[in-house]
């Protein structure tokens, strides 16, 4: 059984620090925490600690179902600073998660293509 939603984003926080993947701005009482699907639901994302990062709720809500590469690209055009690495990390520990679980038949091909450009970018193992 996986951990409630609250239980997932304390992990995040844990795993990967304070600090929004998209924006760069430090969690304070003013910029709050959300759980960011990086492979998002609507796209067959699971609701699992791999698939979830700490976001701003600005940029949680600007990004919609926009792709993780192609939101980091707008989010660099913002003058944001989005942390890159942290985001082929993540997703390359969904993928092994995926592959180690099975299933998530529609979300492993969307996984697939977000990793290869960012390989293309210079970024993924």
């Amino acid at each position: 059984m996986q951990p409630d939603r609250a239980a997932r984003l304390a992990g995040a926080l844990v795993r990967d620090g304070g600090t929004c993947i998209w924006c760069g701005r430090a969690f304070t009482g003013l910029v709050r925490p959300t759980t960011e699907h990086l492979v998002p639901r609507v796209k067959g994302g699971p609701s699992w600690a791999e698939n979830e990062v700490a976001a701003c709720g600005r940029c949680n809500g600007a990004r919609g179902h926009a792709g993780p590469v192609d939101w980091l690209a707008e989010c660099r055009r913002r003058g944001w600073e989005p942390d890159e690495e942290r985001l082929a990390r993540v997703l390359g520990s969904l993928a092994a998660a995926i592959a180690r679980r099975g299933g998530q038949r529609r979300a492993r091909p969307y996984l697939d293509a977000q990793l290869r450009r960012l390989r293309r970018r210079g970024l993924a193992a």
